[in-house]
């Protein structure tokens, strides 16, 4: 990737990040269902602690916006991808991905997971993605004062 399209990819993404926390918020690309199950999805990914989860930081709206301006193949491929674990889980447990019990859907994702599934891997870098872009992600990157409040060198003379 070159530094032009890096630079689009990080702009995208704060954009979608800010688009994201409108309270009257309502998704662009994904319908009901795809919505619900990116969030069961996405909080199974990164789930509450001791900090909060992807639920809390709202990755959906976040994969709905960055989604919604990417290009038509990268949609398509996403909500496909939607609709191959759900008759994924349909073939193995008889019902849609969020029919599953908690174990189920736990043991789905480590099958996929372990079986480098192109879908999930996708879907695990933009939800890290999302979570990180969140005020969430960054303040939980900044727990404990983790990020300096200046850069550079710290020799006299060199960080001024």
């Amino acid at each position: 990737m070159n530094r032009r399209d890096l630079l689009k990819s990080v702009v995208a993404a704060a954009t979608a990040a800010a688009r994201a926390q409108n309270p009257a918020w309502k998704p662009i690309l994904f319908d009901a269902h795809q919505n619900d199950t990116v969030i069961a999805l996405t909080d199974l990914i990164i789930p509450a602690t001791d900090t909060p989860g992807a639920r809390a930081a709202q990755v959906n709206r976040f994969l709905d916006l960055l989604l919604s301006e990417s290009p038509i193949d990268q949609q398509t491929s996403f909500l496909q991808g939607l609709a191959w674990l759900d008759a994924y889980a349909r073939r193995t447990h008889g019902v849609p991905f969020l029919g599953c019990t908690a174990p189920q859907q736990t043991a789905l994702l480590q099958s996929l997971d372990s079986e480098g599934n192109a879908f999930f891997q996708d879907l695990k870098r933009r939800t890290v993605s999302g979570y990180y872009s969140s005020k969430i992600g960054v303040d939980e990157l900044n727990k404990g004062g983790r990020v300096p409040s200046k850069y550079g060198c710290s020799h006299p003379g060199h960080s001024e």
